[in-house]
């Protein structure tokens, strides 16, 4: 069975930071590609931060040089490191996770950003 659990989510003040992890289970972790999503009240659920199995990275540009993902092998987790954060990256953030033929959710964190 799949499972993907984040943690780290929380309140904080503009300006601040948050990290992310997301622990996966039941899959070949090296061989998936790890994304993690957001989802605001109201929006569409978009991409944040993707990296292949490989380690090349590429961000939504709203978070391009603010937050930075990365991915343990050996641990079976993925991260997502935020900084400067901003009320408008309050959201609830998922884990993704696809071996380019299934893909697989985790039930997500809230992360909100007071202003």
């Amino acid at each position: 069975q799949v499972q993907l659990v984040e943690s780290g989510g929380g309140l904080v003040q503009a300006g601040g930071s948050l990290s992310l992890s997301c622990a996966a289970s039941g899959i070949i972790f090296s061989r998936n590609d790890m994304g993690w999503y957001r989802q605001a009240p109201g929006k569409q659920r978009e991409l944040v931060a993707h990296i292949t199995a490989g380690g090349s990275t590429n961000y939504v540009d709203s978070v391009q040089g603010r937050f930075t993902i990365s991915r343990d092998n050996a641990k079976n987790m993925v991260y997502l490191q935020m900084s400067s954060l901003r009320p408008e990256d309050t959201a609830v953030y998922y884990c993704f996770a696809t071996d380019r033929v299934r893909g697989y959710w985790g039930q997500g964190t809230q992360v909100t950003v007071s202003s």
